[in-house]
């Protein structure tokens, strides 16, 4: 359901995304979805220095992709893809079977806000962005795969542009 603003602000009250997710995994027929859960919970890291002088690097799992790359295919493509940070937003796709993505392509700021960010970058609220940012089709199901194809190549990113905060936009 896309969401009506109202002098900015949604007039919806904020959405109970896992309780929504598990709505449209119920509905798709994954009633055996297995969440992927861990018992050791990683703390938050404090932000090392004022945001006006930190460097961004966004990492969303609504399966966006650049148009020339290719598009993700299955529930469980564990690829990701690299967006570079000057990416014109009009080149900006999307491509995943978990979730109604009318709204992410009449505006991919919605699911990927990299153009905000940029604004943000503009404005001195955000001192950098990094080269380039990383995309993943959320909804992987098997969390052994997650665990040794996707997030390795995150975070050989997330070392290659050494970013002082991360972004996760999950979808």
């Amino acid at each position: 359901m896309a969401r009506q603003l109202v002098s900015g602000r949604s007039s919806l009250p904020p959405a109970d995304y896992l309780a929504e997710t598990r709505a449209l995994y119920d509905s798709l027929g994954y009633d055996s979805y297995r969440w992927a859960e861990r018992a050791d919970i990683v703390p938050l890291t404090p932000i090392a220095k004022p945001l006006s002088a930190s460097k961004v690097m966004l990492i969303g799992s609504g399966g966006v992709y650049r148009r020339g790359q290719v598009a993700f295919h299955t529930k469980d493509d564990t690829s990701i893809r690299l967006i570079a940070s000057d990416s014109p937003t009009e080149d900006l796709r999307t491509a995943h079977f978990a979730y109604d993505q009318t709204d992410a392509r009449f505006d991919i700021n919605c699911v990927f806000p990299l153009q905000h960010l940029r604004r943000l970058v503009d404005d001195g609220l955000v001192g950098s962005v990094t080269d380039v940012h990383c995309a993943f089709m959320g909804g992987i199901y098997s969390t052994r795969r997650l665990l040794t194809e996707t997030l390795p190549h995150l975070l050989q990113q997330c070392e290659q542009q050494q970013p002082d905060i991360v972004l996760l936009v999950p979808v």
